[in-house]
């Protein structure tokens, strides 16, 4: 391994050989780094705080410290971290908590553009992008393949579907279903439509894809109400993967209720 001179390595802290510290860096004795992980200057990794391999942590980022929740009284919870992530500068990520999950998890593939900040017990996925200042409150679920613009801030136990885009600026207090594009803030969230381009450039047939704007259709843009129009979803195109993940997000439990308002976009 390399390990900057003037790195700062708690005894006990697992490193791969084929790891490599920069300097200044801060690591406690409980954090494992997996093979050929690069941690940047002045990075912090505290607590206990897992990473696997190929991820590359630039500097100054935090990781692993404790929760800003006023009932955390430093019980030994953890952060998870998968492979082949990039943690850009000033990225923090938080342990979790004993009311909550006990682990802050994040999976691989992401990159996490600076200053974004993922708080206690969230589980983020796998091949997310949050760009520059997107922040997640506690309890936060974001799944695979999840765009989060610039300075979009995510209300505490919501939850974000697969493949979804949350465009610039917005503030999300519901859940947001799974293939959807959704903008704007609190009560002004809007569905715009599906997120036709990322289905594309992840290789769901085109078949797919219509079909889940006809299910689209049946499920924002009508007036039935929302358990009627999952069912008539789900009776119209039972066939469908994409449409049956669909509605088995839209009535799984949740805690603030699922956007489902409609604004019509440019696509």
């Amino acid at each position: 391994m390399t390990i900057h001179p003037t790195a700062l390595v708690a005894e006990g802290a697992e490193i791969h050989p084929t790891a490599q510290i920069g300097p200044y860096a801060v690591i406690d004795a409980q954090v494992a780094i997996g093979e050929d992980t690069e941690v940047g200057a002045h990075a912090v990794l505290a607590g206990h705080t897992s990473i696997g391999k190929r991820n590359r942590i630039h500097p100054f980022a935090s990781i692993g410290g404790p929760p800003q929740d006023l009932k955390y009284q430093g019980e030994d919870t953890r952060v998870l971290i998968g492979d082949d992530n990039q943690i850009r500068e000033y990225v923090s990520i938080h342990r979790g908590t004993v009311t909550g999950r006990g682990v802050t998890t994040v999976g691989s593939g992401n990159l996490l553009m600076a200053y974004s900040h993922i708080a206690h017990d969230c589980l983020v996925g796998d091949q997310v992008i949050m760009a520059n200042g997107a922040t997640l409150g506690g309890h936060v679920v974001i799944g695979d393949h999840v765009n989060l613009s610039g300075m979009v801030a995510i209300h505490q136990f919501s939850r974000v579907g697969a493949f979804s885009y949350i465009g610039g600026m917005s503030g999300i207090s519901k859940d947001v279903p799974p293939f959807v594009i959704a903008t704007g803030v609190r009560d002004q969230l809007r569905i715009t439509g599906i997120n036709k381009i990322g289905l594309k450039r992840h290789g769901f047939a085109n078949e797919d894809i219509l079909t889940l704007g006809r299910a689209f259709t049946t499920i924002f843009r009508t007036n039935l109400v929302l358990n009627e129009a999952l069912d008539k979803a789900l009776a119209e195109f039972p066939d469908c993967r994409l449409v049956t993940e669909l509605v088995e997000f839209m009535r799984a439990p949740n805690r603030f209720g699922v956007v489902r308002k409609y604004d019509a976009d440019d696509q």
